[in-house]
């Protein structure tokens, strides 16, 4: 993969807990535009909050860093108030996972989500997604689900990657979910501790951020993925 380094534009990053399992919802703002990363629940509130914190920013894009139900949840209700102009962006693999996954939740939890309208784009790595002045680079990290994907953006205001469920402070995100691989997982740990410059901003699916750095330093299992790329 290419990850372009050179920083630009500014980024602001508001953050929402929402959902039955505290997913992290961003706001990630650039200039009068914004991309909302990991809608999990209630995207009508979801689209309340963004007014209230960003009034007059148009919603570039509405991206899902992977398929599972707490990140997506929030997608349909989301388009209904926000219009057809916000489009929905996922990868190309967990487009396919969108609805089993729905279904799974319910399953094993009782949460139940609307199923997403069918993404207006797909992603692959080293895709971009552009609004305001800074750029979103993706990055597949297969292994929570099989197309898991990290956005990284190298803005002159700190270089920011969001990364879904991949990886948690000294962890990783569960794989024994359908579709899970242990060995994906520490694999894409060690392309993103290769890639990623040591002071980016983590910001993780559920619970606290973190940096590359922390992560170098502490997570055993991206060490252990290292091993792939060196």
């Amino acid at each position: 993969m290419h990850l372009n380094l050179e920083k630009r534009g500014s980024l602001a990053v508001h953050c929402v807990v929402n959902g039955p399992i505290q997913t992290n919802t961003y706001i990630a703002v650039s200039g009068n535009e914004a991309v909302i990363v990991d809608p999990a629940w209630d995207g009508e509130k979801l689209a309340e909050v963004l007014a209230e914190r960003c009034p007059g920013a148009r919603v570039a894009a509405i991206i899902c860093t992977h398929g599972h139900a707490d990140h997506i949840g929030g997608v349909a209700g989301l388009k209904r108030a926000l219009g057809a102009d916000a489009p929905f962006l996922i990868s190309e693999t967990d487009a396919a996972i969108m609805e089993r996954a729905i279904a799974d939740m319910r399953e094993m939890w009782g949460f139940d989500h609307e199923v997403p309208p069918v993404p207006d784009r797909l992603l692959n790595e080293d895709d971009v997604v552009e609004f305001g002045d800074v750029a979103l680079q993706v990055m597949a990290t297969p292994g929570h689900t099989p197309g898991g994907i990290v956005l990284f953006c190298p803005a002159t205001t700190g270089n920011v990657a969001f990364v879904g469920d991949t990886l948690f402070p000294g962890a990783h995100g569960r794989t024994d979910l359908d579709g899970g691989s242990e060995k994906q997982i520490i694999d894409s740990l060690g392309k993103m501790g290769t890639y990623l410059p040591q002071d980016t901003l983590c910001l993780v699916g559920h619970n606290d951020t973190t940096t590359i750095a922390a992560e170098l330093e502490q997570n055993l299992f991206m060490r252990r993925g290292l091993r792939h790329y060196r």
